[in-house]
């Protein structure tokens, strides 16, 4: 686990994808807004690398998750991070949902209870996200058209960067609710 030290009272606990670690575009720039807005940053990485099955998954973040005891603790995951949903949901925690696999029932079902805070990000042209899923009333949902699982554009530059920035624009703006809603406490 790779650790940037900031707050120890706002923990971000960052999740990866089965190929899309921390240092990939979205969760990369959503390191750098916590780590610039003063956040303790843990990025976890699979103990299976690009092998780690769902189950996996969803046990290694549960055990990352109870690592923290922050008064505010914010999980922001990216597609096969999100089978850690149940566990989030359960624990009532705030996070951002890059691509969860919406297709997946335990997923799924886990996006519909979400009350804690949350912004789930997906695109149109993901095989893996489902726009007509119930996500639960905490959330609030970017869907970018024609964006792929990495919410890209196929070799279209412009577009993938476009969308790009709305994600980090979209993340930024949900940290600065999350911030002002501890700050109001």
């Amino acid at each position: 686990m790779k650790e940037h030290p900031g707050d120890p009272n706002r923990v971000a606990t960052i999740l990866p994808g089965r190929a899309y670690p921390p240092g990939f575009p979205l969760l990369r720039y959503c390191v750098m807004l916590l780590v610039d807005r003063g956040w303790s940053v843990r990025e976890v990485c699979w103990g299976h690398g690009e092998r780690t099955t769902p189950e996996e998954a969803a046990w290694e973040s549960a055990l990352a998750l109870d690592q923290v005891s922050a008064a505010r603790h914010l999980v922001v995951a990216k597609s096969l991070g999100g089978w850690a949903l149940p566990h989030v949901v359960e624990r009532g925690l705030p996070g951002v949902w890059l691509t969860p696999v919406l297709t997946s029932p335990e997923v799924a079902e886990a996006a519909a209870r979400l009350t804690a805070p949350s912004l789930v990000v997906g695109g149109t042209s993901d095989q893996f996200w489902d726009g007509h899923a119930g996500i639960g009333p905490g959330a609030r949902v970017l869907e970018l058209s024609g964006a792929d699982h990495a919410l890209e554009h196929g070799t279209d530059v412009g577009r993938s960067l476009d969308a790009l920035r709305q994600v980090v624009d979209a993340v930024a703006a949900f940290l600065d609710e999350l911030e002002g809603e501890s700050n109001a406490s």
